[in-house]
């Protein structure tokens, strides 16, 4: 009877030990494209895990250090995922001989259907080497986005 009690309890467990799902992003506009995923656990306060993605800025000539951009679990400094919304905020700085520049994505989204979430995106890019007024401003790039999550 022990037996059956504490295969039981093994069994219960495992169970909630593995409860994921995912969060998901694509977009393909004339601007950008880019996709973003990321694992989500159910409890725990629901932590992000494996966050990736890649990000191309269309309008970037070629060789262009800002015109490709992977993301990974560190950059992804900010999330939020409910019945209801589904927000990211995603950012990376790169320096290139003493030069910062940098790209922060941030998606904003509402439910419009089980495990879809509707809304739009912004894209700050702060290009330090052709900032000649040295105003501080990013260029802002702004679209839909349809993101999943399960």
């Amino acid at each position: 009877m022990r037996t059956i009690i504490c295969v039981t309890m093994l069994f219960l467990s495992a169970g909630t030990a593995f409860a994921t799902g995912g969060i998901w992003c694509t977009v393909d506009d004339p601007q950008v494209k880019f996709q973003v995923d990321a694992g989500v656990t159910t409890g725990m306060g629901g932590p992000t895990f494996n966050f990736r993605g890649d990000l191309e800025i269309k309008a970037r000539p070629t060789g262009d250090p800002l015109r490709k951009t992977v993301f990974e679990d560190a950059n992804l400094t900010q999330y939020w995922l409910d019945d209801k919304e589904l927000r990211l905020n995603i950012y990376h700085e790169q320096q290139v001989a003493k030069i910062y520049s940098s790209v922060e994505l941030t998606i904003l989204t509402r439910a419009s259907d089980e495990g879809v979430y509707d809304g739009h995106y912004k894209l700050a890019v702060y290009d330090s080497t052709a900032d000649k007024e040295s105003d501080g401003k990013p260029v802002d790039l702004t679209g839909k986005i349809s993101c999943g999550a399960e």
